[in-house]
This record gives structure tokens, C-alpha cells and sequence, in this order.
């Protein structure tokens, strides 16, 4: 039993308004969106959540409240007009009959957003100052704008009452237009808008006077603001508890939902969107301080990856409520599971990022181990329902994708057989679980693993599995998910010379001296193996075919890599790819060809190590092929479709393959192969 869960089951009233328990998800961009309203996928994706025993749910991160503030880069959502007001009607009705709260965040963005979209105005700031995350720089707001940007907070937060929302908060973090006036980093005015702190909060006061007079004191206004911005220009702790208790006192706001760091550059980002590299609630002691200032509710989110810390923090009083956004997202069920007395059996997220770091790419926010999350509306289930005909099922491989397809598989109540060559599960997660700061990864397997024996299914560790001992178990169903093996690539003479990442992390091969590291793919593998070996006392190059090293690697990961390289004197050369390794006395020579003018380079090294990704382990596969009944083939168009494959068992078995062993991708792939095959055998 968790300690202190009952602090997280008690219900929290803010005015009439009582929400269930004190845990929360934040709004946040999940890039669900659609035509600036948030339609059947954002809706059933929260909807999840409420049925999942959540108290409150939030969204529309960042939704625009003007026109001049667009909602496009991030597929978000715009309360600028009446339009959306049937929208969140629906929305509401969908998670009110769940038991759960729906609350909307309103913003403007300022200059933390893009000019050359929707409507191509400039970006608005209180000063003339480029923001590097957004590359913008904007013009300086007049009073004419500021007057106009306040009416539309008035009329966004309108809509939202009429919504049926039952409340909402003005973002003031992140750099966001309030921000931007509070920060003097930013605002630099000499009018009554600049200046000292008051003068400086004067906008904020003028959104928040403005929304309250629009919708009344009875509905719900909060305020999402940071406690530190933790940058030598910007707003100080002190600072901010005073903007705090000042608007606090006021009565301008019901709650102040508070967290650490800004958001105005790369690191900026991965400081306040706090990865696996980070200890957990790092930091809680900035609510903490708040709470002792005001006499309003404080929530506060920022990597509350578990209910024993989350429990902590509001039993302890430092908190009201506590958000655990990206938990949510790895398990919406996790407050069900937790009342129900099944805390063993939450998928705890491990801070990969890998939701975050898709949306600042322009995609759509999927967990690295959850295929479900985001794809409710496209019937991935959360829950498996039991099959109508009891088959037995194979599986060769216990990685991410063949434990999954063991858990679902034995969720729907076959018999399950799943043979593994090595002594544990995981697979190439046991690899990059030992890459330094991604150690946590491994949560990814162990929770599969824990799921897998508590259902029964007959794991064989230290099994090989051939094509003898699979045909003798009379299969239904045979699924190989037995991975890749990774790739020397294609330069010449790296088959006999070239070491790959996978040796060095597993600590198969231990290179000293000097390393030239190749990287191919622009992943965590070669950064991390970097990491490790100058942490070793290496001298290392980290070459790449990229414009610059971990190219791949999104927001929340990528700064820590490179911080980590730059501490230790990695030196990083891209636009570069390897073409031969050949050895000179007992050194080796290191051919590379610039991508960009074909200019050939040499380095003397002593190891050469790669990463060119992996080539599927498929040899089980090609063997069981020619007798399958569907010669290993899966109807993609079923998939699609979210129906079972029509091939009939009766005449033999089907034959799959999952993950790697297809071709080289990663977790959360291998993981929804399995699940949207297995969801429907």
C-alpha cells in the first residue's frame, strides 16, 4: 500500500467546485487538435483519464485566446471565437459522466509562438527582445494591443463558462505573454507597464480584472505561473512568491498551480520539462514556498512520476493537489488502480520524454510504453476484453514488443508460451538501461516482466527457441519479436575493425585511448556511449552524418546530452560520414568524407566504435515461414481497421513478426505492433 495515499483520496472544494481527489493531470499539448478544436481524439484521450479515477483533468496547453496568438504550431486549440463553444460542451458532458473535473489553460503567447502561420501577424512582446526557442522576434505591444488581448481573455474564458468547463487558468509560464511582461528579462518599457515588479504585473491584473468581471466570482479562475525562472536575468524565488501573494491577495485567482524554470531555449526547455536525468519532483520546494504565502489552493506538476512522492507531497502540506501529467500519459488509470488497492499493477512512466519530445517536432504525443495513450478514438484499448475462442500462442523474444504481446495475448485469455535466450527479460533495453542517466528505462521491462507472471504465462528464460521446439507446442498463433542485432555498417573494413555502441554498453568490449565514434543514426546510443567512455578518461570525436550530434534526440533529452558531451570534452563533428577503417601499425586509420564539399579526412585512433542502428534477428522467422498459413505476412489493411486477421487457424498457424525484428525502429513501435495485433487474436 502506498503511504499516505488517503491524502491523495481525500476531495479538495474551490468555491462551489469539488474536485474528487488531489490528483490532477496539467494542460499540456498532446498535438491532438483538430481544426483548433478539441475533437473526438483530444476528447476521449481525457475522457481515458476520467474513467481512470483522475480528479481533475486539464488541457489545451497554450490555447489561444487571439488570433494573433496561433494555435497551429502544435495542433492546439483556439478559444478566439464562439465556434468552439459546442466543442467543449460535448467535451465536458464526456468527462463529467466519468466523475472527473475539465478545466481549459487560456494564453496568449507573445512572442512564443510562430509569425509565418494561420494568419502571418507578428508576434507581440512587452519589448523588442528575439525569443531563441521560437526564433521570433516580435514587435513591441501598444497599449492598443494590450487593451485588445484583454478583451479576448474576457471573451475566451466567456466560452469556457459556456462550455460547461468547470473552470480555467491563464498560463503565465513558460514565457507566455504574462510572463513576458513579469520577466525583466523580456520587459525592458519605461511606461506604467514596465519598470519595478508593480508595474510589471499590471497586465496580468488588467486578463485576470477582466475575465473576472466577464464571468463572475463564482466560477473558477487559477493562474499557472513559475516559482523560479532560474536564469540570472529573469525572475527570482523572491519574485515570485511576491506576484503570488499579491494576486493571491487580490482575489484575482482560486488556485496558483506552480512550477520551476522558463522555457525561453533548449536547456531552458529540458530544465522545466524534467527528464529520467532529473530526481523526482525536483522541484516541489518551489509550490511549497508559495503555499505558505497565499490562501488559495497550489498545485504543482513536474516529474511526480510516482504515488508514493505524489502522496508525500500533499500529506506533508506542500501542495493542494498534485499533477502527475506524464504519469498519466504512461498509465490514465493509475487513481483506479490506487483505490482499488492494485498500485502493483501501474505502468509508472520513467521520464523517457519520448511523449514531449514528439509534439516539439510537430507530431502527435504517444508514450514510449503505453500504444494506447492518444489512440483511444482509434480503438486501442487500455483495458484488454477476453477472446471469444481460447488459442495457444508462441512468442520468441522477451523485449518490449514480445512482453507485450505476452501480456495482451494472455489478457485475452490464451495460453501463452514465451521462450527468451537469455536469462532475463528486456532486451536491447538492458543495453540502453546501462547508458549513465537513462538507467531508468528499465521500468519499461520490468513492469511488462511483472504483468507477464502475474497473468500466468509460461516464460522459458535460457531457451533458444527453434523451430522444433515451436511447432512441438501445436501453435495457433507463433509471434517472433526476437529484435536486431546491431549493425556494423557499410564502411569499408568496419566488419573486421569497427566496434558497435551495444559492445561498449554491455561492457563486451572496454576501448581505451583515443575513440573516433561514429554515428549513424542520431540517437541516444552514440551520445550515451560518448558519455561513457570520456567518463572512462577516453578522448573521444563523436562524428555524424547529422548536422549536429543526437539530431534525432527531441527537447527534453537532447540538451542533457549535449550538456553531458560539452562537460566532457567530447569533441563533436557533424556533417560527416565514415567511409573506411583500415589498421597502421597498432593504431587504426579513420577515413571520412564531408557530406556537404566531399573533402576526405583521416583520423589515427585506437578503436573505431559505431552505431549504423540494427538488421533483424529473423532466422526463427525465415524457417517457420513457408509453413504458416499466411507465410508470415500481417494484413495491414485489418490492422488499420482494428479487426482480426482473417487467416483461419483451423488449417494451421499464423506466423507474425513484431518490432525489430521487422526492421530497426524502437520501444513504443515494437510495443504497438504487439498491441494492435494482439488486441484482436
Amino acid at each position: 500500500m502506498i503511504a499516505n495515499a488517503h491524502a491523495l483520496l481525500k476531495p479538495l472544494t474551490i468555491k462551489g467546485l469539488t474536485i474528487r481527489n488531489r490528483v490532477m493531470s496539467t494542460s499540456h499539448a498532446p498535438g491532438y487538435g483538430k481544426d483548433g478544436k478539441p475533437q473526438e481524439r483530444y476528447q476521449a484521450y481525457h475522457a481515458e483519464k476520467a474513467k481512470g479515477g483522475i480528479g481533475l483533468t486539464m488541457f489545451g496547453g497554450s490555447s489561444s485566446v487571439a488570433i494573433d496568438s496561433p494555435a497551429a504550431p502544435w495542433n492546439q486549440i483556439s478559444v478566439a471565437d464562439d465556434s468552439v463553444v459546442p466543442f467543449f460542451r460535448q467535451f465536458a458532458d464526456r468527462v463529467h459522466a466519468h466523475g472527473a473535473k475539465l478545466m481549459i489553460q487560456l494564453t496568449h503567447m507573445g512572442r512564443r509562438t510562430k509569425w509565418d502561420t494561420e494568419n502571418w501577424f507578428p508576434t507581440v512582446s512587452p519589448s523588442i527582445r528575439r525569443e531563441p526557442a521560437s526564433r521570433t522576434i516580435p514587435k513591441e505591444i501598444e497599449e492598443e494591443d494590450i487593451a485588445r488581448i484583454v478583451k479576448s481573455f474576457a471573451d475566451a474564458a466567456r466560452r469556457c463558462k459556456e462550455g460547461g468547463l468547470d473552470g480555467c487558468e491563464v498560463s503565465a509560464a513558460h514565457g507566455h505573454l504574462i510572463d513576458q511582461f513579469w520577466s525583466p528579462a523580456v520587459n525592458q518599457r519605461t511606461d506604467k507597464y514596465g519598470g519595478s515588479l508593480e508595474n510589471r504585473m499590471r497586465f496580468g491584473m488588467e486578463v485576470l480584472e477582466a475575465m473576472r468581471t466577464e464571468v463572475g466570482d463564482d466560477y473558477v479562475i487559477g493562474i499557472r505561473m513559475t516559482g523560479d525562472e532560474m536564469v540570472a536575468d529573469g525572475l527570482s524565488q523572491e519574485d515570485c512568491l511576491q506576484i503570488a501573494a499579491e494576486y493571491a491577495r487580490r482575489g484575482l485567482v482560486d488556485f496558483v498551480n506552480v512550477l520551476g524554470g522558463q522555457a525561453r531555449d533548449h536547456m531552458a526547455h529540458a530544465i522545466s520539462l524534467p527528464n529520467m536525468s532529473f530526481p523526482v519532483a525536483p522541484f516541489l520546494f518551489l509550490p511549497s514556498a508559495i503555499k505558505r504565502e497565499v490562501d488559495v489552493p497550489v498545485f504543482h506538476a513536474q516529474r511526480v512520476t510516482d504515488l508514493a512522492t505524489a502522496a508525500r507531497a500533499v500529506s506533508e502540506g506542500h501542495v493542494d493537489m498534485v499533477a502527475m501529467t506524464r504519469a498519466h500519459i504512461a498509465d490514465p488509470h493509475l487513481v483506479k488502480k490506487l483505490s482499488e488497492g492494485r498500485a502493483d499493477d501501474i505502468r509508472q512512466c520513467v521520464g523517457a520524454g519520448y511523449c514531449i519530445d514528439r509534439i516539439y517536432v510537430g507530431g502527435d504525443a504517444l508514450c514510449i510504453q503505453n500504444a494506447a495513450t492518444g489512440r483511444e478514438a482509434f480503438g486501442m484499448p487500455h483495458e484488454i476484453r477476453k477472446a471469444d475462442v481460447r488459442r495457444k500462442v508462441v512468442i520468441v523474444g522477451a523485449g518490449p514488443g514480445g512482453l507485450e504481446a505476452a501480456r495482451v495475448s494472455a489478457e485475452r485469455g490464451h495460453q501463452v508460451v514465451l521462450f527468451e535466450k537469455n536469462p532475463t527479460a528486456g532486451g536491447q533495453i538492458n543495453v540502453l538501461s546501462k547508458a549513465g542517466w537513462r538507467e531508468a528505462m528499465s521500468g519499461v521491462s520490468r513492469w511488462l516482466t511483472g504483468q507477464v507472471q502475474k497473468l500466468g504465462v509460461d516464460v522459458r528464460f535460457g531457451v533458444e527457441a527453434t523451430k522444433e521446439k515451436i511447432l512441438a507446442e501445436k501453435p495457433d498463433v507463433v509471434i517472433i519479436a526476437t529484435g536486431g542485432k546491431a549493425s556494423r555498417g557499410h564502411a569499408k573494413g568496419a566488419q573486421e575493425h569497427a566496434t558497435t555502441c551495444w559492445e561498449v554498453l554491455e561492457g563486451a568490449k572496454e576501448p581505451s585511448g583515443t575513440i573516433l565514434l561514429y554515428d549513424e543514426i542520431g540517437g541516444h546510443a552514440a551520445s550515451s556511449t560518448a558519455e561513457q567512455l570520456a567518463k572512462r578518461g577516453c578522448l573521444v570525436e563523436l562524428a555524424t552524418h547529422d548536422r549536429m550530434a543526437a539530431e534525432e534526440v527531441g527537447t527534453t533529452n537532447q540538451p542533457i546530452h549535449l550538456r553531458e558531451l560539452y562537460k566532457l570534452g567530447v569533441i563533436m563533428t557533424p556533417n560527416m560520414e565514415l567511409i573506411e577503417i583500415y589498421p597502421e601499425g597498432n593504431r587504426l586509420i579513420a577515413a571520412l568524407r564531408n557530406t556537404m564539399t566531399d573533402a576526405e579526412e583521416e583520423r589515427v585512433v585506437d578503436h573505431v566504435v559505431v552505431d549504423h542502428g540494427t538488421t533483424p534477428v529473423d532466422a526463427v522467422y525465415r524457417a517457420l515461414k513457408a509453413g504458416s498459413i499466411n507465410r508470415g505476412q500481417t494484413d495491414l489493411d485489418a490492422i488499420i481497421r482494428g479487426e482480426p486477421q482473417p487467416f483461419d487457424l483451423s488449417t494451421g498457424f499464423a506466423l507474425y513478426r513484431i518490432g525489430d525484428a521487422v526492421a530497426g525502429r524502437n520501444i513504443h513501435a515494437a510495443i504497438y505492433d504487439a498491441l494492435r495485433l494482439c488486441k484482436d487474436l
